[in-house]
């Protein structure tokens, strides 16, 4: 769906572009380097009860099982950014298909916690956190950004939608040290100029691509022009009938 081009500059700009914001995510997530205080609020809305319930060694456990998962997640996202521009051209129609995701995503996950989670207290919800967490979710994560992504898959195309997608770790980034009392680091800040700059990049060459389509060659141009005088000097058959009608009137008030 999308042309390379790799002989032209925009072409170049997109390939690169992506390189830098992957490049960017894997430095921010895996690399920390010396702390960087940019901005200090103080502010902790945990108050420090980091994953305090889960054991000590958990984060040992299952590495393979969580890295083929979430490469299966990237995968999955990538195929349905695909699969939703080439629904787009037949069903334009994003609210209604947003709606028939969120219900079969629904039945999937109801489907799914029931066999998981057996204990049938956790299923309830009070006017407590959990509440909050499960609306926002639904409303904004489920149905407002899946309308918009829709949206932007058929305006765009799938590619302009994916490039936002590193944007999301330097956004969580920021907030982590301004809520979470979270300090920055050296690969936090390189990571975050690396993914800006592929962004810019992809999103400047995907620009100038669209510019191209846009452009009329200049047979076409020249074509359209003569159209157009032919419309302007085309006698029109409403005309003529006024003008006998006022030149007879003329007459008779002679």
């Amino acid at each position: 769906m999308e042309k390379l081009n790799v002989k032209k500059k925009e072409g170049v700009a997109k390939v690169l572009g992506t390189l830098l914001g992957i490049g960017g995510a894997m430095i921010l997530t895996l690399y920390k380097g010396f702390e960087i205080n940019i901005w200090t609020t103080r502010v902790n809305l945990l108050h420090g009860r980091h994953m305090s319930h889960l054991p000590q060694n958990s984060h040992s456990h299952n590495l393979l099982l969580g890295s083929l998962l979430a490469f299966a997640s990237c995968l999955s996202y990538s195929s349905w950014l695909i699969l939703q521009a080439k629904m787009m051209k037949i069903y334009p129609c994003q609210y209604s298909s947003t709606a028939l995701m969120c219900v079969m995503g629904a039945i999937q996950g109801v489907a799914i916690s029931i066999c998981v989670e057996r204990d049938w207290k956790q299923w309830k919800l009070g006017w407590n956190i959990r509440l909050i967490t499960v609306t926002f979710a639904g409303i904004v994560g489920s149905g407002a950004m899946v309308t918009v992504m829709a949206w932007c898959v058929r305006m765009r195309g799938p590619l302009y939608v994916s490039v936002f997608s590193p944007l999301m770790l330097l956004i969580v980034a920021i907030a982590g040290s301004l809520f979470l009392d979270e300090k920055l680091h050296l690969g936090s800040v390189v990571g975050a100029m690396l993914i800006v700059c592929g962004l810019y990049m992809v999103l400047w060459g995907k620009s100038k691509e669209m510019n191209k389509c846009l452009q009329l060659t200049p047979s076409e141009s020249i074509g359209q022009l003569e159209l157009k005088d032919i419309a302007v000097t085309t006698p029109n058959p409403l005309n003529e009938t006024h003008i006998q009608d006022i030149n007879a009137n003329k007459s008779i008030i002679n």
